[in-house]
């Protein structure tokens, strides 16, 4: 059995089509025709139910399906590692990014490691960080950035930034002209969130209970700079990182929060027990040396 064979009745189960396979793979409806017929005639088995106006996978379909894809992520991998022990310094990396962060000092490390190894490529996904660590974990992403603590069974990490959260108010706010401000006294605000894919989301909720109240939550965004808008128009208020709320242009005021102090820590994770490919691995090394640990808000 050639390893296409089943490549293509892969992408003909992903497309529900042998056009649109073919198309995708470049080659002839066909040939992938042909594929799939000498595929199930050294089977013995039936991969379609022809006789429906759709494409349908048989019993036996269904089956082969489920064990196609192990066996072609497994030859994947295979080859991965055999450019590894030949020491080929190339490949793709898949980089979880949250958009609530200051990612200047992250994209410049990114050039650096560019600039050393011109053959690796990168795809930046931006997504909150709970669906970060669900990509990861389903083999989607191979690294990203999360707010600690993580799932330590699942996760291996290395920290990079802990900073204090502060209190993003309207110039004209009555309480602008504060320096601290105690969280139960935000009881009565109308807060603004980021949407519940953001780990932020979940740790001011918590914060909030455990002073006593359950913010009154108007809006929620996945982007810190359209919450710095919303804020300057009165909208509400919100809690934001430092680093981040030192980002925003718009006529705002930040306040420390205290009796709790509300910190967070940014960190880089990755799935224990799975294969990481030279370059991932490269990558982490070159970028946990240059990341500081624990940088702190002022």
């Amino acid at each position: 059995m050639d390893i296409r064979h089943l490549k293509y009745f892969i992408e003909v189960c992903q497309y529900n089509s042998f056009t649109r396979a073919a198309d995708h793979l470049y080659v002839t409806q066909p040939t992938i025709s042909k594929m799939i017929k000498n595929l199930e005639a050294e089977l013995g088995v039936e991969l379609f139910d022809r006789s429906k106006k759709q494409l349908e996978l048989t019993d036996a379909g269904r089956i082969i399906l489920e064990q196609a894809h192990t066996i072609d992520k497994a030859f994947d991998n295979l080859q991965t590692e055999l450019d590894d022990l030949l020491g080929l310094q190339k490949g793709h990396i898949r980089i979880g990014l949250p958009p609530i962060m200051d990612a200047d000092k992250f994209i410049r490390i990114l050039g650096d490691f560019h600039q050393l190894y011109p053959q690796i490529t990168f795809q930046l996904i931006e997504n909150g960080m709970k669906k970060i660590e669900e990509d990861i974990y389903h083999d989607e992403l191979d690294v990203g950035i999360t707010v600690l603590p993580t799932v330590e069974d699942e996760f291996h990490y290395f920290s990079f930034m802990k900073e204090e959260l502060r209190v993003v108010i309207p110039e004209s706010h009555p309480l602008a002209s504060r320096k601290q401000i105690k969280l139960e006294e935000l009881k009565e605000q109308r807060f603004i969130l980021f949407n519940k894919d953001f780990a932020l989301n979940d740790q001011i909720s918590e914060a909030c209970r455990n002073a006593g109240f359950i913010p009154r939550v108007v809006a929620e965004s996945s982007q810190w700079d359209f919450i710095g808008k919303m804020i300057a128009t009165n909208l509400g208020i919100c809690i934001l990182p430092y680093s981040v709320s030192q980002l925003l242009k718009e006529n705002v005021q930040t306040i420390k929060v205290v009796k709790p102090t509300i910190e967070w820590d940014l960190a880089v994770i990755w799935r224990k027990n799975h294969y990481l490919s030279y370059a991932t691995r490269e990558w982490l090394e070159f970028t946990q040396e240059r990341l500081t640990l624990g940088n702190t808000s002022e």
